[in-house]
């Protein structure tokens, strides 16, 4: 089953890549051996630069099960998770992840995937995107809240 699985990854990659609606990205979560949420890139398509195969495969999935875990879970994506989509994979608390092409497939034909990579190994003061602290305490005492609220949900 696991080559079907990816056999449909890619065929979305390749029929939603053709159409326009973005790079050449599919991906499909299953669960208990069936497929529950199928995902392109769509960043073309949509504006959208977060519209990233699994992250749309991880929102209908998340939809479908009503859920924001989604354990028991395995992700096939026609290539290796930009960092962005390994972090939501994380989050999502999937359990298994295939991948087809890896991060230096994806360089030799245009996307930055492993530039990203190693970007974020780097301290803030280093990296090519200015970031300044601000506001700390007041951000702590939301965080101090959070904590102490009896109904907050863990994640």
């Amino acid at each position: 089953m696991q080559q079907e699985f990816m056999g449909r990854a890619i065929a979305l990659a390749r029929v939603h890549m053709r159409a326009g609606g973005g790079g050449p990205f599919g991906a499909v979560i299953v669960k208990a051996g069936a497929i529950i949420a199928e995902g392109y890139n769509a960043v073309i398509s949509r504006k959208d630069p977060t519209a990233h195969a699994e992250i749309v495969a991880i929102r209908r999935a998340a939809a479908r099960l009503d859920s924001f875990h989604l354990g028991g879970c395995e992700i096939y994506t026609s290539c290796e998770p930009c960092p962005m989509c390994l972090a939501a994979i994380y989050w999502a608390r999937l359990e298994k992840v295939y991948f087809a092409t890896t991060t230096e497939d994806a360089r030799e034909i245009g996307f930055a995937d492993r530039a990203f990579y190693q970007e974020v190994q780097l301290p803030w003061a280093e990296r090519r995107i200015p970031a300044q602290q601000l506001l700390r305490e007041q951000a702590l005492a939301v965080f101090r809240e959070w904590q102490d609220k009896v109904d907050h949900i863990e994640y």
